[in-house]
């Protein structure tokens, strides 16, 4: 039964080794373009938030004096 373990763990690590080797990493500049675009994103999405929060705080005030 520990036999069976310890074969099981190397193939299991050998197979991780290989997969390891196929995976391709992104370049400097996809990375940064990528970065970019999610940065904006969030601006944009807490601009528009902002720009909500104000208007329905000034909506609830002029209903609710």
């Amino acid at each position: 039964m520990f036999k069976k373990m310890i074969d099981g763990s190397k193939e299991f690590f050998l197979d991780v080794k290989v997969e390891t080797k196929k995976v391709t990493f992104p370049t400097k500049e996809d990375t940064i373009g990528t970065t970019t675009v999610v940065f904006a994103l969030v601006f944009m999405a807490a601009v528009f938030m902002w720009i909500l929060d104000v208007s329905l705080s000034t909506i609830i005030a002029k209903i609710l004096p």
